[in-house]
């Protein structure tokens, strides 16, 4: 079975070890450092983990990351490398359905910030499994947005999300609708057809979980 997650968290690590701790990268005032904390935080810091998504919790996850991004920089990276077995979402059973989207995301966080970057030409399974995740994304990041948007990767599928009288259709490649809805909408490559100032709106929105 084809081990995506730990792929895609490998070549990872092996860029951001050639770029050093302050490359930039697509998350908006975090470098490679500051990616590499929020990465050993997700895995390794339960306690702390849970303000990644809630509000509540998200003053003492940024502390906690912060604290993580102090230590030295191999220390750092090689806790990337090397997820815990006890953890709830780098485990053998998990880690391919909690961590292939992920780390893909991330990699693609680094890669895309450099002046140099080239689309990758991804294996079939792992656009598979990546569609089967923006397909879900979808829903989620569009529950809010005013109009019905089709999202369809050609050779995947297509799924319909959002809500409105008027219609927008999101063609790319399943890789590269991840990250537009994902909220990396400038970085991704996308083709949206529909009404120009509603497209414009679509490109702008906060979206992700």
């Amino acid at each position: 079975m084809p081990q995506y997650a730990r792929s895609e968290r490998e070549t990872l690590v092996d860029l951001m070890q050639t770029l050093g701790p302050e490359a930039p990268t697509l998350n908006t005032g975090w470098t490679t450092r500051d990616l590499a904390a929020h990465l050993v935080l997700r895995e390794r810091r339960p306690d702390a983990a849970g303000g990644i998504l809630l509000p509540p919790l998200r003053e003492y996850a940024e502390r906690v990351r912060r604290q993580l991004a102090a230590r030295p920089w191999e220390s750092l990276v090689d806790q990337v490398r090397r997820p815990p077995v006890w953890s709830p979402i780098s485990n053998p059973l998990l880690d391919e359905a909690a961590n292939t989207m992920e780390f893909f995301i991330h990699h693609e966080d680094v890669r895309r910030a450099q002046a140099d970057w080239q689309p990758r030409d991804l294996p079939a399974g792992l656009q598979q499994a990546l569609w089967r995740r923006a397909a879900a994304l979808a829903r989620m990041a569009l529950r809010r947005f005013p109009a019905e948007v089709l999202v369809q990767a050609p050779g995947y599928g297509q799924r319909s999300a959002g809500r409105g009288d008027e219609q927008l259709r999101m063609v790319g490649a399943p890789s590269e609708l991840v990250l537009f809805l994902s909220g990396r909408q400038r970085a991704a490559r996308v083709q949206i057809d529909g009404p120009p100032g509603l497209a414009d709106r679509l490109r702008d929105a906060r979206l992700g979980l």
